[in-house]
């Protein structure tokens, strides 16, 4: 069995839980608190109580009563300061947080330890829960929350949204194909995924579905009243004698018996109800081995008209970088944000909610793909959906990429709700939020 750390690593890990923990029974109380099964290193972060106002110069006007707004300033006292007029008002939330790479040339610090250090998730963990913790809080009951993350960190998220959420909240983990075939590492692997973590608020009362089913191999023919149909099965597995019984075609003497070890799907009265309402419609020309009518099946009848949310629906190619690259760059001509995420994504994400009024929030918004995705989904649908952005300014990144883009965004779009930019200024206990 390998070693997990070796022994000049430990000796400084023991050296430093003593520093830090007086004596036995504070480690103690440290390790039960936590119930993932993994302990890290709980790094100090204050929450200021900062609160934020308006830029008016950046404000867009629209033509609807619902607000978008992008919030600058650190995330987690942007999650504070919302708490006061969205607790548990929240929809869905989206993010696409740090990877803990390394990466300096990202938007945002995406270096919260090195990945050479022995101890590297320890600072990403504790940076995460102290934001997941808050989100939980402003998300509503029937919420859920998507969470992109790479291989490096997508099995400690799993744990660390298992202790937060719930490992019976758990939904799915979806995977996104990132690139085709562009090389391989020094192991002689190419990988082209990432994953999509996604947890609710309480599952029970969450129910995702997928793209609308397309009806293409159904017609109508026969100018039947209710639309469009196809040739059904008419067998059930299981009936009776009552559902066991010979159909005759009156027109060309054809018997008909359910298939071995099945029944007919209705009765003998049902049956002459469906004739006399055109459901089944006997066959005037009959080939070998077909049965002698047909029974329709309604397109409008279909209980579900969605295909469930597949795991896999985001390998094709329109979720490649390289596809949300090319449409930022399309809008925001001069950046140099790294790794945005394709809008297509975004709107697959937002539409697996039946509800087309949801409040949609990004804490790590980045270049800005989910104010897109929302913004053009409204348009698309007719829906009154609302978004919150929240993006530090570092290097620029929210007031260069965050909001230029949702500003040539807006600039596409016919019926939108206004936007607000808001940015840290004073003490939360001097200002009041008004809406």
């Amino acid at each position: 069995m390998p070693e997990i750390i070796d022994k000049f690593e430990f000796e400084e890990l023991k050296k430093h839980i003593l520093k830090k923990y007086k004596d036995d029974s504070d480690i103690l109380k440290m390790i039960e608190q936590i119930k993932t099964g993994i302990v890290w290193e709980k790094n100090d972060e204050k929450i200021n109580g900062n609160v934020f106002e308006e830029v008016t110069e950046k404000r867009i006007e629209g033509n609807k009563e619902k607000e978008n707004l992008i919030i600058e300033g650190e995330n987690l006292e942007v999650l504070e300061f919302l708490m006061k007029n969205y607790k548990g008002e929240i929809d869905l939330i989206y993010i696409d947080p740090p990877y803990n790479t390394g990466n300096s040339k990202l938007g945002y610090n995406d270096s919260r330890k090195s990945r050479a250090d022995a101890y590297s998730h320890s600072a990403w963990l504790s940076f995460m829960k102290k934001r997941l913790v808050k989100a939980r809080e402003l998300m509503a009951e029937n919420s859920a929350i998507f969470i992109s993350i790479d291989e490096y960190q997508q099995a400690h998220l799993k744990l660390l949204c298992d202790e937060i959420f719930g490992e019976n909240n758990c939904l799915a983990t979806f995977i996104r194909k990132t690139k085709t075939i562009t090389g391989d590492n020094a192991c002689g692997l190419n990988v082209q995924h990432e994953f999509l973590v996604a947890y609710a608020k309480n599952r029970k009362k969450v129910v995702l579905r997928g793209e609308k089913k397309k009806f293409e191999k159904y017609s109508n023919l026969d100018s039947d009243p209710k639309g469009d149909w196809i040739a059904g099965d008419p067998s059930a597995k299981s009936g009776g004698s009552g559902t066991y019984f010979e159909i005759v075609n009156p027109l060309t003497g054809q018997v008909d018996l359910p298939p071995k070890g099945r029944y007919w799907a209705f009765s003998k009265e049902t049956l002459k109800e469906y004739i006399e309402k055109g459901r089944i419609k006997f066959r005037t020309e009959i080939k070998k081995n077909q049965r002698g009518f047909i029974f329709k099946r309604y397109a409008a009848s279909m209980k579900n008209q969605y295909m469930p949310f597949g795991t896999l629906d985001f390998t094709e190619n329109e979720y490649l970088n390289s596809v949300a690259t090319k449409e930022l760059s399309e809008l925001v001509p001069e950046n140099s944000f790294l790794y945005p995420k394709p809008v297509a994504f975004i709107k697959k994400i937002i539409k697996s909610f039946p509800d087309d009024s949801i409040t949609v929030l990004d804490f790590f918004a980045g270049s800005g793909t989910t104010g897109q995705a929302v913004l053009e989904l409204n348009e698309e649908d007719g829906g009154n959906r609302n978004f919150i952005l929240c993006n530090s300014n570092e290097n620029g990144i929210c007031e260069k990429v965050t909001f230029e883009r949702i500003k040539k965004a807006y600039e596409k779009i016919k019926n939108k709700s206004p936007l607000k930019y808001l940015k840290e200024k004073f003490k939360y206990n001097d200002f009041k939020l008004i809406t």
